[in-house]
Protein backbone atom coordinates (compact mmCIF):
# COMPACT_ATOMS: atom_id res chain seq x y z
CA UNK A 1 0.00 0.00 0.00
CA UNK A 2 1.44 3.07 -0.98
CA UNK A 3 2.00 5.89 1.64
CA UNK A 4 3.71 9.26 2.00
CA UNK A 5 7.44 9.12 4.54
CA UNK A 6 8.57 12.47 5.60
CA UNK A 7 11.79 13.16 6.74
CA UNK A 8 11.29 16.27 9.18
CA UNK A 9 14.70 18.73 8.87
CA UNK A 10 17.28 18.44 9.11
CA UNK A 11 17.81 16.02 6.21
CA UNK A 12 21.03 15.38 4.98
CA UNK A 13 23.31 12.36 3.69
CA UNK A 14 22.40 10.44 6.32
CA UNK A 15 18.64 10.32 5.51
CA UNK A 16 19.31 9.45 1.98
CA UNK A 17 20.71 6.45 2.93
CA UNK A 18 17.95 5.47 4.76
CA UNK A 19 15.49 6.46 2.07
CA UNK A 20 17.45 4.66 -0.46
CA UNK A 21 16.42 1.33 1.49
CA UNK A 22 13.20 2.03 2.23
CA UNK A 23 12.26 2.69 -1.18
CA UNK A 24 13.81 0.04 -2.38
CA UNK A 25 11.89 -2.22 0.02
CA UNK A 26 8.29 -0.57 -0.42
CA UNK A 27 8.17 0.49 -3.88
CA UNK A 28 5.57 2.46 -3.83
CA UNK A 29 6.62 4.62 -0.91
CA UNK A 30 7.23 8.25 -0.87
CA UNK A 31 9.81 9.81 0.31
CA UNK A 32 9.96 13.72 1.26
CA UNK A 33 13.23 15.20 2.66
CA UNK A 34 12.47 18.04 4.21
CA UNK A 35 14.91 20.81 4.55
CA UNK A 36 12.77 23.70 6.11
CA UNK A 37 10.03 24.05 8.96
CA UNK A 38 7.44 25.60 6.15
CA UNK A 39 8.08 22.41 3.93
CA UNK A 40 7.30 20.17 6.87
CA UNK A 41 4.56 21.55 7.68
CA UNK A 42 3.04 21.43 4.32
CA UNK A 43 4.31 17.65 3.72
CA UNK A 44 2.93 16.62 6.90
CA UNK A 45 -0.76 17.47 5.47
CA UNK A 46 -1.31 13.82 3.62
CA UNK A 47 1.88 12.16 5.08
CA UNK A 48 1.65 8.64 7.49
CA UNK A 49 4.76 8.46 8.86
CA UNK A 50 7.24 10.45 9.65
CA UNK A 51 11.06 10.37 11.04
CA UNK A 52 12.49 13.31 13.75
CA UNK A 53 10.83 15.49 15.92
CA UNK A 54 7.53 17.10 15.70
CA UNK A 55 6.68 19.64 17.97
CA UNK A 56 2.46 20.80 18.68
CA UNK A 57 2.41 23.13 14.98
CA UNK A 58 3.80 20.39 13.48
CA UNK A 59 1.90 17.26 14.90
CA UNK A 60 -1.28 19.66 14.35
CA UNK A 61 -0.50 20.03 10.62
CA UNK A 62 -0.03 15.92 10.28
CA UNK A 63 -3.97 15.00 10.09
CA UNK A 64 -2.92 11.40 9.03
CA UNK A 65 0.13 10.67 10.45
CA UNK A 66 -0.22 7.13 11.49
CA UNK A 67 3.65 6.70 12.92
CA UNK A 68 6.54 9.01 13.90
CA UNK A 69 10.20 7.23 13.65
CA UNK A 70 12.34 8.79 16.69
CA UNK A 71 15.74 9.36 15.73
CA UNK A 72 16.96 7.75 18.50
CA UNK A 73 16.72 5.21 21.65
CA UNK A 74 16.49 7.50 23.95
CA UNK A 75 15.57 11.11 22.86
CA UNK A 76 15.84 14.66 24.83
CA UNK A 77 13.12 15.03 27.50
CA UNK A 78 10.30 16.90 25.67
CA UNK A 79 10.51 15.25 22.65
CA UNK A 80 7.56 12.98 23.89
CA UNK A 81 5.07 15.89 24.76
CA UNK A 82 1.72 16.01 26.17
CA UNK A 83 0.01 16.47 22.74
CA UNK A 84 2.24 13.52 21.22
CA UNK A 85 1.45 11.70 23.94
CA UNK A 86 -2.32 12.09 23.91
CA UNK A 87 -2.51 11.42 19.90
CA UNK A 88 -2.80 7.89 17.90
CA UNK A 89 0.63 8.24 16.79
CA UNK A 90 2.50 5.25 17.08
CA UNK A 91 6.20 6.50 17.96
CA UNK A 92 8.83 3.78 17.56
CA UNK A 93 12.52 3.94 18.42
CA UNK A 94 15.68 2.59 17.91
CA UNK A 95 16.87 0.45 21.27
CA UNK A 96 18.54 -2.74 20.62
CA UNK A 97 21.19 -1.84 18.15
CA UNK A 98 22.95 -0.73 21.05
CA UNK A 99 23.07 -4.07 22.99
CA UNK A 100 26.52 -5.63 22.22
CA UNK A 101 28.59 -2.42 22.17
CA UNK A 102 27.46 -1.08 25.61
CA UNK A 103 27.69 -3.90 27.26
CA UNK A 104 31.17 -4.55 26.52
CA UNK A 105 31.66 -1.03 27.81
CA UNK A 106 29.83 -1.82 30.88
CA UNK A 107 32.25 -4.84 31.40
CA UNK A 108 35.07 -2.98 30.87
CA UNK A 109 33.85 -0.72 34.01
CA UNK A 110 33.59 -3.72 35.70
CA UNK A 111 36.54 -5.61 34.96
CA UNK A 112 38.88 -2.53 35.83
CA UNK A 113 37.16 -2.35 39.16
CA UNK A 114 37.69 -5.93 40.00
CA UNK A 115 41.21 -5.70 39.40
CA UNK A 116 42.00 -2.00 40.90
CA UNK A 117 42.83 -0.22 37.45
CA UNK A 118 40.65 2.44 38.63
CA UNK A 119 44.14 3.14 41.33
CA UNK A 120 46.58 1.84 38.76
CA UNK A 121 45.86 4.27 36.06
CA UNK A 122 45.97 7.21 38.38
CA UNK A 123 48.96 5.76 39.76
CA UNK A 124 50.50 5.70 36.39
CA UNK A 125 49.63 9.29 35.42
CA UNK A 126 51.02 10.32 39.07
CA UNK A 127 54.47 8.49 38.25
CA UNK A 128 53.85 6.80 41.38
CA UNK A 129 54.44 3.26 42.17
CA UNK A 130 52.12 1.38 44.59
CA UNK A 131 53.22 -1.75 46.08
CA UNK A 132 52.04 -4.74 44.71
CA UNK A 133 51.98 -8.46 45.36
CA UNK A 134 49.31 -11.34 46.04
CA UNK A 135 47.74 -9.40 48.63
CA UNK A 136 46.95 -6.36 46.31
CA UNK A 137 42.97 -5.53 46.32
CA UNK A 138 41.00 -7.20 44.04
CA UNK A 139 37.25 -8.25 43.61
CA UNK A 140 36.60 -11.91 42.96
CA UNK A 141 33.77 -11.70 40.15
CA UNK A 142 32.11 -15.34 41.20
CA UNK A 143 31.55 -14.61 44.64
CA UNK A 144 29.85 -11.30 43.45
CA UNK A 145 26.47 -10.12 42.61
CA UNK A 146 25.62 -7.75 40.13
CA UNK A 147 22.67 -5.39 40.70
CA UNK A 148 21.18 -4.52 36.64
CA UNK A 149 18.61 -1.97 36.77
CA UNK A 150 17.07 -1.73 33.90
CA UNK A 151 16.81 -5.82 32.08
CA UNK A 152 15.62 -4.67 28.62
CA UNK A 153 18.35 -5.65 25.80
CA UNK A 154 21.40 -4.03 26.89
CA UNK A 155 20.83 -4.58 30.67
CA UNK A 156 19.86 -9.03 29.26
CA UNK A 157 23.40 -8.71 27.76
CA UNK A 158 25.07 -7.33 30.05
CA UNK A 159 23.57 -9.85 32.30
CA UNK A 160 24.59 -12.80 30.42
CA UNK A 161 28.48 -11.16 30.49
CA UNK A 162 28.49 -11.08 34.00
CA UNK A 163 27.28 -14.82 34.35
CA UNK A 164 30.73 -15.53 32.02
CA UNK A 165 32.22 -14.44 34.78
CA UNK A 166 30.53 -16.81 37.27
CA UNK A 167 29.20 -13.75 38.87
CA UNK A 168 25.35 -13.72 40.32
CA UNK A 169 22.77 -11.37 38.54
CA UNK A 170 19.82 -9.94 39.70
CA UNK A 171 17.32 -7.38 37.44
CA UNK A 172 15.13 -5.06 38.37
CA UNK A 173 12.79 -3.54 35.44
CA UNK A 174 8.88 -1.74 36.08
CA UNK A 175 8.06 -3.48 32.43
CA UNK A 176 9.73 -6.97 31.85
CA UNK A 177 7.90 -9.90 33.69
CA UNK A 178 9.86 -12.88 32.92
CA UNK A 179 13.65 -12.76 33.79
CA UNK A 180 15.80 -13.35 30.32
CA UNK A 181 18.30 -16.43 30.13
CA UNK A 182 20.83 -14.70 32.31
CA UNK A 183 19.48 -12.65 35.11
CA UNK A 184 19.05 -15.14 38.00
CA UNK A 185 16.67 -13.07 39.87
CA UNK A 186 13.80 -10.41 38.62
CA UNK A 187 12.54 -7.80 40.89
CA UNK A 188 9.91 -4.78 39.93
CA UNK A 189 11.52 -1.29 41.11
CA UNK A 190 9.60 -1.45 44.51
CA UNK A 191 12.60 -3.98 45.43
CA UNK A 192 15.53 -1.54 45.04
CA UNK A 193 16.10 -0.18 48.19
CA UNK A 194 15.97 -3.92 49.50
CA UNK A 195 18.46 -5.17 47.14
CA UNK A 196 21.26 -1.86 46.90
CA UNK A 197 22.89 -3.61 50.21
CA UNK A 198 23.26 -7.15 48.63
CA UNK A 199 24.90 -5.65 45.51
CA UNK A 200 28.88 -5.54 44.82
CA UNK A 201 27.97 -3.75 41.72
CA UNK A 202 24.96 -1.86 40.89
CA UNK A 203 24.76 -1.19 37.24
CA UNK A 204 21.95 1.36 36.11
CA UNK A 205 21.00 1.00 32.23
CA UNK A 206 17.76 2.62 32.64
CA UNK A 207 16.26 4.80 30.46
CA UNK A 208 15.49 8.53 31.03
CA UNK A 209 11.50 8.49 32.24
CA UNK A 210 9.33 10.51 34.81
CA UNK A 211 10.07 7.62 37.30
CA UNK A 212 14.22 7.65 36.71
CA UNK A 213 14.98 10.76 36.97
CA UNK A 214 16.61 11.56 39.57
CA UNK A 215 16.41 7.96 40.86
CA UNK A 216 20.50 7.90 42.23
CA UNK A 217 20.63 10.76 45.22
CA UNK A 218 22.53 10.30 48.57
CA UNK A 219 19.68 7.92 49.79
CA UNK A 220 20.63 5.62 47.10
CA UNK A 221 24.25 5.47 47.75
CA UNK A 222 24.42 5.31 51.46
CA UNK A 223 22.10 1.76 51.19
CA UNK A 224 25.27 0.70 49.03
CA UNK A 225 27.98 -1.13 50.82
CA UNK A 226 30.97 0.65 51.55
CA UNK A 227 32.81 -2.04 49.09
CA UNK A 228 30.09 -2.13 46.32
CA UNK A 229 31.20 -0.05 42.51
CA UNK A 230 28.21 1.92 40.76
CA UNK A 231 28.28 2.10 36.78
CA UNK A 232 25.56 4.54 35.03
CA UNK A 233 25.48 4.08 31.68
CA UNK A 234 21.76 4.44 30.87
CA UNK A 235 20.83 8.15 31.02
CA UNK A 236 22.41 11.26 33.43
CA UNK A 237 19.68 12.74 34.39
CA UNK A 238 19.26 9.74 36.43
CA UNK A 239 22.29 10.08 38.45
CA UNK A 240 22.64 13.52 40.80
CA UNK A 241 26.41 14.04 40.45
CA UNK A 242 27.03 16.14 43.26
CA UNK A 243 25.51 13.38 45.90
CA UNK A 244 27.78 10.60 43.76
CA UNK A 245 30.61 12.73 44.48
CA UNK A 246 30.10 13.00 48.25
CA UNK A 247 29.48 9.27 48.15
CA UNK A 248 32.77 8.89 47.01
CA UNK A 249 34.56 11.26 49.09
CA UNK A 250 32.99 10.22 51.64
CA UNK A 251 33.61 6.79 51.07
CA UNK A 252 29.97 5.20 51.27
CA UNK A 253 30.80 3.29 47.76
CA UNK A 254 34.23 1.69 46.52
CA UNK A 255 34.12 3.57 43.56
CA UNK A 256 31.79 4.81 40.40
CA UNK A 257 32.09 5.59 36.65
CA UNK A 258 30.34 7.00 34.51
CA UNK A 259 29.29 7.29 30.62
CA UNK A 260 26.51 9.73 30.86
CA UNK A 261 26.01 12.76 32.68
CA UNK A 262 23.26 15.26 34.33
CA UNK A 263 25.06 17.97 32.34
CA UNK A 264 27.36 17.07 29.47
CA UNK A 265 30.13 17.79 28.82
CA UNK A 266 31.32 17.47 32.61
CA UNK A 267 31.91 21.68 33.29
CA UNK A 268 35.24 22.63 33.59
CA UNK A 269 36.29 22.63 37.64
CA UNK A 270 33.33 20.28 38.51
CA UNK A 271 34.68 18.31 41.69
CA UNK A 272 33.76 14.72 40.02
CA UNK A 273 37.11 15.36 37.52
CA UNK A 274 39.02 14.50 40.87
CA UNK A 275 36.70 12.44 43.09
CA UNK A 276 38.70 9.33 44.29
CA UNK A 277 37.69 5.85 42.54
CA UNK A 278 36.27 7.52 40.05
CA UNK A 279 35.91 6.32 36.11
CA UNK A 280 34.39 8.40 32.92
CA UNK A 281 34.14 8.09 29.60
CA UNK A 282 32.82 11.04 27.51
CA UNK A 283 29.12 9.22 26.28
CA UNK A 284 30.46 6.89 24.02
CA UNK A 285 29.31 3.87 25.25
CA UNK A 286 27.60 3.39 21.88
CA UNK A 287 30.58 3.60 19.78
CA UNK A 288 31.36 0.58 17.47
CA UNK A 289 30.60 -0.47 14.04
CA UNK A 290 27.38 -1.51 12.32
CA UNK A 291 24.90 0.74 13.89
CA UNK A 292 23.56 2.55 10.45
CA UNK A 293 23.24 -1.05 9.10
CA UNK A 294 21.13 -1.85 12.29
CA UNK A 295 19.10 1.40 12.06
CA UNK A 296 18.16 1.50 7.81
CA UNK A 297 17.26 -2.29 8.64
CA UNK A 298 14.93 -1.72 11.53
CA UNK A 299 13.33 1.37 9.38
CA UNK A 300 12.59 -0.37 6.53
CA UNK A 301 11.07 -3.69 8.48
CA UNK A 302 8.59 -0.80 10.06
CA UNK A 303 8.41 0.45 6.47
CA UNK A 304 7.19 -2.73 5.35
CA UNK A 305 4.96 -3.59 8.49
CA UNK A 306 3.16 -0.23 8.12
CA UNK A 307 2.53 -1.10 4.38
CA UNK A 308 0.78 -4.51 5.13
CA UNK A 309 -0.95 -3.20 8.47
CA UNK A 310 1.25 -4.85 10.46
CA UNK A 311 2.39 -4.38 14.12
CA UNK A 312 5.49 -2.17 14.50
CA UNK A 313 8.43 -2.97 15.82
CA UNK A 314 10.15 -0.84 19.16
CA UNK A 315 6.87 0.38 20.27
CA UNK A 316 7.26 3.69 22.93
CA UNK A 317 5.67 3.82 25.72
CA UNK A 318 4.90 7.45 25.31
CA UNK A 319 3.64 8.30 28.57
CA UNK A 320 6.96 6.83 29.58
CA UNK A 321 8.94 8.35 27.00
CA UNK A 322 10.74 4.70 26.23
Amino acid sequence: MSYKFVFLPPSGERTRYLAEAMTTAVPDLEVVHCESREQALSALTDARACFGTLDPELLAAAAKLEWLAAPAAGPAKGFYFPELIASNVIATNFRGIFNDHISAHIMAFVLAFSRGMHMYFRDQFEGHWRPGGESSPATHLPESTALIIGVGGIGAETARQCKNWGMKTIGIDPRIKEAPTSVDELLGPDALDKLLPQADFVILTAPQTPNTEGLFTSAKFEQMQDSAYFINIGRGSNVRLADLDQALREGQIAGAALDVFETEPLPEGHPLWTAPNFLMTPHIAAAGPYLEDRRRELLVKNCQRLAKGEALLNVVDKENWF
